[in-house]
């Protein structure tokens, strides 16, 4: 595996990522239904609710290890001349939809491919913009539906959803790949119109995640860089006719500041939604009101910011609501696609893993904890203008460490350990929760989880969750805003990285960063990034096992961005870490039973297929420009010889 060579460049690229991984957030510059029971991945979490569970066992704990890669299609993305690859992150999960394999790039080019070979069969270029700034620059996947009123061969009775960098909701024909004529304005709805978007910076409204499909609705949010200003756009969501692009709802997640400050901006949902179609229920994501970071102009809970929300699918109506955090200030937005799975008396559930690493399990139907939540006190702000929510929640299922102390702090050489806990003592840190300070404060987990986009997977014969999570230290410090020029500038001056945020409208800008010791590595005691097994019927953890390494001969975690799946042949297929191995790990054990090195970073989530008669697992590899790993323009495909 040539382990010295790799992970003394991951070492590197750990230090690199204190620059380049967030940086263009700031810038202007159900009811198990028949998805979730089959052996295909009819959506991008392999079923409407996001189970990204397989039943398929062809491959199993027994044969793993003979598991080799059986064809690869290049997207051409790395052709493309354009300054954005800095950013791309080549996120995708493909879906398999009536035999056909179908993907996206990080630019928004769709392919459709044979699931047995690779080969292409369509590809369709929106023709973004690449000359722009933009937020975010990836896609995670599509969406498809058939049309039951529409006759076996007419064009567009079979489509293909997806939104784009430049903020389109695009339909295309699944068998050719031509636009849907009778969708929007030649195939397109201008997802901008009547979104309150800032026009100073169109690349801050986007739609970076797979459309949700609700009988005969398209339902879609959008990605917002909420940290540049206050007046960022509101974060509606909206259902679209399947069929024709027509309105039929759009929700507000903060109608309250309409009344309160009308500038407030964001609250929207990013990640991937989920359905529950048997129930007319729609479950929505959100992340936090504008700016993450202050919350002195959108004072009270912010309601329904950083939440997860059912609505009625048919209608938009809301049914209930459950917010994960109270008034934001450390960016932690509900990232991950929430499960819906079957509770252990059959009452439909769904769970909500966060970036804090808390997962709540919820009746699906009422909201109603399933497992408890109770509402802690938390430290409170001494920034001017600020007034902190004196509780959070907390759940009895927590992922990642809730607490940190300056003899946790890590490093390659005592100085490393030192400067450490030198930074810690001389921050505000009074545990989970701390407020951003104008001293500077520890925030762990830091914004990038706990659990991210990637999710998590659920095993129902086993009544097992996995998801990957992240244990990194970042560290905020607020700035008076007839300060924030001069402290930009000193800092960039004297070459010290990390990121600002003008959060324009507001009285403090901020820095953020992550804490890595002065020899590359993160102050804390690893593991930094895990995959870890809880039983949701007894909120147990079962195993946990370091996701990736970066240092030589130890099992340290890195930093992930992708997630789980699981089959039904016990296994838990992940890639995400930082050192490109996509990995299977016994799911009642944790044992890595196989590994395989990837031509570049596998910063996305595997699916699997059974394709007349063999099973497939696929992955996107083609890393992620932010996070440092090494970028390609990769599918890959696995089966047994």
């Amino acid at each position: 595996m040539r382990a010295t060579q790799k992970n003394g460049t991951a070492i590197h690229v750990f230090t690199g990522f204190l620059l380049l991984f967030f940086c263009a957030l700031l810038s202007p510059a159900q009811e198990q239904g028949p998805a979730a029971a089959s052996d295909g991945w009819g959506a991008y979490g392999g079923d409407p609710g996001g189970l990204r569970f397989s039943s398929a066992s062809q491959i199993a704990r027994k044969n793993v290890s003979q598991l080799k890669g059986v064809w690869t299609f290049h997207t051409g993305a790395l052709q493309q001349e354009t300054k954005l690859i800095r950013k791309a992150a080549f996120e995708t999960t493909p879906i398999l939809f009536e035999n056909k394999l179908f993907l996206t790039t990080p630019y928004d080019i769709v392919f459709a491919l044979d699931p047995g070979t690779g080969e292409k069969l369509w590809e369709f270029d929106p023709h973004v913009d690449l000359t722009r700034n933009y937020s975010e620059v990836t896609s995670r996947g599509v969406s498809a539906w058939r049309d039951s009123n529409a006759k076996p061969g007419e064009l567009c009775a079979l489509r293909i959803f997806y939104g784009t960098l430049d903020a389109r909701l695009i339909a295309l024909d699944a068998e050719t790949g031509k636009p849907c004529p009778e969708f929007g304005t030649g195939g397109t709805v201008d997802l901008s119109a009547d979104a309150s978007t800032t026009p100073e910076w169109r690349g801050g409204y986007q739609v970076t995640s797979a459309p949700a499909v609700a009988n005969d609705l398209v339902i879609v949010g959008s990605s917002i860089a909420d940290n540049w200003k206050v007046d960022v756009g509101r974060g509606i969501v909206r259902a679209f006719d399947a069929r024709t692009g027509k309105v039929r709802w759009t929700w507000d997640p903060i109608p309250w500041a309409n009344e309160t400050n009308p500038h407030t901006g964001a609250g929207n949902a990013w990640s991937t939604l989920s359905v529950d179609s048997k129930n007319n229920l729609v479950f929505i994501p959100t992340g936090s009101a504008s700016p993450d970071y202050f919350g002195g102009i959108r004072k009270g809970d912010n309601k329904w910011a950083n939440s997860v929300v059912a609505l009625r699918a048919s209608t938009g109506e809301f049914v209930w609501g459950f917010q994960a955090v109270h008034h934001d200030l450390w960016d932690y937005d509900v990232a991950s696609q929430p499960t819906l799975f079957t509770w252990k008396d059959g009452t439909p559930a769904v769970v909500i893993n966060t970036k804090m690493g808390h997962a709540f399990i919820l009746n699906r139907l009422t909201g109603a904890p399933l497992l408890s939540v109770t509402e802690r006190p938390v430290p409170q702000s001494n920034l001017p203008g600020e007034q902190t929510s004196p509780t959070q929640p907390f759940s009895t299922i927590s992922l990642v460490p809730e607490k940190l102390a300056p003899g946790d702090m890590w490093g390659k050489t005592p100085e490393d350990i030192k400067w450490c806990q030198e930074k810690i003592k001389a921050s505000r840190w009074e545990g989970i929760f701390t407020p951003p300070s104008l001293q500077g404060s520890v925030v762990f987990p830091g914004n990038v989880g706990g659990v991210n986009w990637g999710s998590a997977a659920y095993d129902p014969q086993r009544h097992l969750m996995f998801a990957n999570t992240n244990r990194l230290i970042a560290w905020v410090k607020m700035i008076p805003r007839a300060n924030y020029e001069a402290e930009t500038n000193a800092r960039q001056d004297n070459r010290i990285y990390g990121e600002f945020g003008d959060q324009r409208g507001a009285p403090f800008g901020l820095y953020r960063t992550f804490l890595f010791s002065p020899g590359g590595t993160p102050c804390n005691t690893p593991p930094w990034g895990t995959t870890v097994a809880v039983d949701l019927f007894t909120g147990k953890t079962v195993w946990e096992v370091p996701l990736g390494s970066v240092v030589p001969g130890q099992q340290t975690g890195t930093i992930n961005l992708g997630g789980p799946m699981v089959t039904a042949g016990g296994l838990v297929f992940t890639g995400a870490a930082m050192d490109n191995f996509l990995r299977a790990f016994d799911s009642e054990t944790g044992k890595e039973l196989w590994n395989y090195e990837l031509p570049a970073g596998g910063q996305a989530t595997p699916m699997t297929y059974i394709f007349r008669g063999k099973q497939y697992v696929v992955i996107a590899a083609g890393g992620h420009g932010k996070l440092g790993t090494k970028q390609g323009d990769t599918v890959i495909a696995f089966a047994l010889p």
